[in-house]
C-alpha cells in the first residue's frame, strides 16, 4: 500500500530582483524542476538554516551560565579511558 501525503499549498506573489529571477529560471530548467518546486526548496533550506542558527544561539546562551569544566576525578578518568596512542 502507497502512503500519500497531502500538503496545503498557499499561493503568494512575491517580488525579486530581475537578475536573481532569470538565474532561478535558468537554474530550474536545468534542474528540471517547476519555479514552485525550485522556489520552495530555496525557503525551506533558508528557513532550516536560520532554526539551526537559534537552536545553536539558545544551546550557547544556556552553556555560558554552566560550568564546564571537569572536576580533578573526573578529568582523571576521562584520561585513563582514551588509549595511549604513539605519535
Amino acid at each position: 500500500m502507497t502512503e500519500v501525503t497531502l500538503l496545503s499549498i498557499m499561493q503568494t506573489a512575491i517580488s525579486i530582483p530581475d537578475p536573481i529571477y532569470e538565474a532561478a529560471e535558468q537554474l530550474a530548467h536545468q534542474l528540471g524542476v517547476t519555479r514552485s518546486d525550485l522556489y520552495t526548496t530555496a525557503v525551506a533550506s533558508f528557513v532550516k538554516a536560520h532554526q539551526e542558527d537559534q537552536m545553536t544561539a539558545q544551546l550557547d546562551d544556556l552553556y555560558a551560565s554552566e560550568e564546564s569544566s571537569l572536576n580533578d576525578v573526573s578529568f582523571r578518568l576521562q584520561a585513563l579511558s582514551v588509549p595511549q596512542e604513539t605519535w
